[in-house]
């Protein structure tokens, strides 16, 4: 029998007298209990704002992009390769993409954007489904369009049913540069907007969606070449796009959404990392609560420890026993915490009782429950608990000679 854990019990859960101790233990308790709720429900609602913002990105960025291998912004894809990516049982479309930044003037507003170039039939992908005014269209009838951010359309006073073109320019590469006007060196592109459309606050600032032939155009580009091609898989789950990038590691480069947007989704895991430990500073602030109960149950249970070294229980017992007593309390507060937690977080993923204020697309708080969110907050609050207690505990405890001399004073 394991005797420390045996008397820490008997003095958590045996019937005693409510005296302030038992008071702030409880108090430590709820704390240590609200503390970890909370960090299950924070760290589950940014799972789900992380997923929304992972699919929004992913309906206009492909499972992978095939990039030049030397780094350089434009290249010409090997065609035998293409042919034999789109031939792949795994590859569901294989479409080119030429994207440059480009500066625009409608009416009498200018602004620069970056200007993408993709095939018919882009859409049909999920970037159609984040139109919120006119319609996915590159063409009409003889006429290119364009699909705009809701961050350009706004700055520039973009509509759809405006009948005024939009002018793209770029400067040409083969062409001088006039100090005199430098507007007459560039390319130029006239293009109809068609629909607005709302995907995350930077690409709605940037980008302009057109057809690629008039983007060669604008570019002056030669024969295929192309900044990328997007490469959609049957299955696009982490392991198969992994498997797939393996297959193809010594013949191409290509990158996964996770390469594609490395600033995005390395600053979603910092920011989810900062309200982590932010949180559990909290918990370990409350945790302290511990140290003063601990203290005054060690100081009413002088003569009980004397018992205990009468009965031939050394100094390392006795701290072990009331350690232990410390350690129940937080992890008595992290099961209950735990209980709360996720049944919040599972109740607002499946039923979405809070509602988002405002006009969103979303309906309710997004919430993702992760086991991995919840393994972590369990070690990192059961780690402080074990902490706070061993700090309050082993130099608090008195030894066998101090309980004697006390004792007999």
């Amino acid at each position: 029998m394991n005797v420390p854990l045996f008397i820490a019990a008997r003095y958590l859960f045996g019937r005693k007298s409510h005296n302030v101790i038992n008071v702030i233990s409880a108090i430590s308790a709820a704390g240590m209990a609200i503390g970890t709720a909370a960090l299950i429900l924070i760290l589950s609602v940014y799972n789900g704002f992380d997923a929304v913002i992972e699919k929004n990105v992913g309906d206009i960025s492909p499972d992978l992009l095939l990039v030049s291998g030397d780094g350089a912004a434009h290249f010409r894809p090997d065609s035998a390769l293409v042919e034999r990516l789109a031939a792949d049982s795994r590859v569901r479309s294989v479409r080119r993409t030429l994207e440059e930044n480009v500066f625009l003037s409608y009416g009498d507003q200018q602004g620069l954007a970056r200007a993408k170039g993709v095939e018919e039939g882009y859409g049909e992908d999920g970037a159609a489904e984040h139109v919120y005014e006119g319609e996915f269209r590159l063409r009409k009838g003889e006429l290119p369009n364009a699909v705009i951010g809701a961050t350009i359309a706004r700055k520039m006073g973009i509509h759809p049913r405006f009948t005024e073109p939009l002018t793209m320019y770029y400067p040409d590469r083969e062409g001088r540069i006039s100090p005199t006007n430098p507007a007459a060196s560039a390319r130029s592109e006239k293009v109809f907007p068609a629909g607005l459309m709302s995907i995350s606050s930077d690409t709605d600032a940037e980008l302009v969606i057109v057809p690629l032939e008039l983007m060669r155009s604008l570019m002056g580009s030669r024969g295929d070449e192309v900044s990328g091609m997007e490469i959609m898989l049957a299955d696009n789950s982490r392991r198969a796009v992994k498997r797939f990038k393996r297959d193809y590691a010594a013949e191409c480069t290509l990158l996964d959404r996770y390469e594609q947007q490395p600033t995005l989704f390395k600053m979603m895991k910092y920011e989810k990392a900062a309200v982590f430990l932010i949180l559990l500073f909290v918990v370990i602030i409350v945790a302290l609560n511990i140290f003063g109960s601990l203290s005054m149950l060690i100081i009413e249970k002088q003569e009980d420890i004397g018992t205990l070294h009468a009965l031939g229980a050394d100094d390392r017992m006795v701290k072990r026993i009331f350690m232990t007593e410390g350690w129940l309390v937080s992890l008595a507060g992290l099961a209950v915490g735990l209980v709360i937690g996720i049944t919040l977080a599972l109740l607002q993923q499946h039923l979405g009782i809070v509602k988002m204020p405002g006009n969103f697309l979303m309906e309710s708080y997004p919430v993702v429950l992760k086991a991995g969110d919840v393994l972590l907050t369990a070690a990192g609050v059961a780690l402080t608990g074990f902490l706070i207690a061993a700090v309050s505990a082993i130099p608090a405890c008195p030894s066998e000679r101090q309980v004697r001399d006390g004792l007999s004073s």
